[in-house]
């Protein structure tokens, strides 16, 4: 079976969040073929039911067996040291069970991906308060991938969030940190490293020659230090040391327009292909604007696939059945896409 044909790994997520409820609605629906949820099986039925959802939940031990399960059942493989009781956590709690149940299946579908047994990984939102009650160091999925991904012996990958839909892409230089340690980040080094990850990523999905535009940190891009001088001292230098690598960085231009420069919309086709932004907010904020539903977190810098909608558990909706799964749908079919061109 060659690596596009493999079967996506689905983690569940937080059984107390949305996560199993998106993927069974998404699962009965059709439109993730070729997939298998690493988590419980009692959790995913009762996702189903509080859905009012009819379907089976067929319980596999191994990913390639995902090919042979019937249209609209639910396929689910139980990695070694779920927590038991799972299903019956109440909804929209944080509890350390929950927790570690997300951690241990994240671990389970990265080792498979190490071992090219899935074409890649869609992650179901867990919960970072229950991951730090677990006891897990790692404030997120991010962190916990990059942490995971190397071998024994391997120091981990340098990886970026980017978040994307279909009229922006934003690549992140920090992710999940203060916003006062995020400024102290913002280094010649940080936001190099950030443009290349962001350039060689671009050619998995048709374009290995992107036009990256740089935000600045400080309003209107420092002001020629006016505003504040991390423009000067890092961000432009690292701009100019990409473009000697024949990378198309430019930059750095004012954080309240860059976006709206870059958006592909109809009748107004980008001047850039993504944007680098310097903290979480500052690139995360344009692109939730644009509609939570598309959006699709994707992990750069991993010797494998992951991708994530773009949302959290969602605990205060979580087991009412409202929960909206385009944005894991589109998660899935970007994988897709990634990982096609992974194998060209």
């Amino acid at each position: 079976m060659s690596a596009i044909d493999r079967p996506l790994a689905l983690t569940m997520g937080d059984p107390c969040g949305v996560g199993p409820e998106i993927l069974a609605r998404a699962l009965v629906a059709g439109a993730m073929p070729a997939a298998v949820v690493v988590g419980d099986a009692a959790v995913m039925r009762r996702a189903l039911a509080c859905q009012g959802l009819q379907a089976p939940v067929v319980v596999l031990d191994h990913p390639d067996e995902a090919v042979s399960v019937p249209a609209a059942a639910v396929p689910v493989i139980e990695p070694p040291g779920l927590p038991m009781g799972l299903a019956q956590l109440p909804w929209g709690r944080v509890d350390a069970r929950a927790g570690a149940a997300a951690a241990c299946c994240v671990r389970q579908a990265i080792a498979w991906a190490r071992a090219g047994e899935v074409a890649g990984i869609v992650t179901a939102p867990l919960h970072k308060e229950a991951l730090a009650a677990a006891g897990e160091p790692y404030p997120g999925h991010t962190e916990l991938l990059a942490a995971e991904a190397a071998g024994p012996g391997e120091a981990a990958p340098a990886v970026r969030m980017m978040l994307a839909n279909d009229e922006l892409k934003t690549v992140l230089v920090s992710i999940h940190l203060p916003l006062r340690e995020a400024i102290e980040r913002v280094t010649c080094e940080s936001v190099l490293e950030t443009i290349r990850i962001a350039h060689r990523s671009a050619a998995l999905w048709g374009q290995p020659r992107p036009r990256i535009a740089v935000a600045g940190l400080n309003p209107h891009a420092g002001e020629g230090g006016l505003f504040g001088d991390e423009e000067i001292r890092h961000i432009a230098p690292a701009i100019e040391a990409a473009r000697s690598e024949g990378i198309d960085a430019r930059g750095p231009y004012a954080p309240d327009t860059v976006f709206m420069r870059a958006r592909h919309a109809p009748g107004h086709p980008g001047e850039f292909d993504l944007v680098v932004a310097m903290y979480h907010d500052q690139g995360l904020i344009p692109v939730k604007y644009l509609g939570v539903e598309q959006g699709v977190n994707v992990t750069l810098g991993l010797p494998f696939i992951r991708t994530s909608p773009d949302h959290g558990t969602a605990f205060d909706i979580a087991g009412t059945g409202r929960a909206d799964p385009s944005s894991l749908i589109a998660a899935a079919r970007m994988a897709r896409r990634l990982s096609a061109g992974c194998s060209r």
